[in-house]
């Protein structure tokens, strides 16, 4: 099994219980029982849509990633800020523990984000005016 998909959609689900605040969370009772082939095949409708909406939010995530690697750029400013991503790693522990999330399944998923999000500022040197 090829783990990358697996981990990016992961990673997606978790940004947008993060960022748009949803009630979904694995170890809460959501109430929902799923008890028919029907059930099951809607549920994975809706599971398909909620990862297109992750996808969504990924892109607009890194858009403005890229801005600020601009802004940065322009003015000399590093694209690492640990102490920003400090903040960033304890918001989403806060956020995850809310939601049933292990700390460090949390603390895997924004490395990996903080991975991409500096691929993306350091890219963007070269677009820098």
């Amino acid at each position: 099994m090829n783990v990358k998909p697996f981990k990016f959609l992961l990673s997606a689900v978790i940004i947008y219980l993060l960022y748009c605040g949803t009630t979904h969370a694995q170890s809460k009772p959501t109430g929902l029982t799923i008890n028919t082939k029907q059930d099951l095949e809607a549920n994975r409708v809706k599971i398909d849509s909620l990862d297109n909406k992750l996808i969504k939010i990924l892109g607009e995530r890194e858009r403005i990633v890229l801005a600020i690697g601009i802004y940065k750029a322009k003015n000399h400013i590093p694209p690492l800020q640990e102490a920003r991503f400090k903040q960033v790693v304890e918001k989403g522990m806060a956020a995850g523990n809310k939601e049933g999330l292990s700390p460090e399944f949390i603390t895997e998923l924004l490395n990996a984000i903080h991975k991409e999000s500096l691929r993306i500022e350091r890219d963007s040197t070269v677009v820098k005016q």
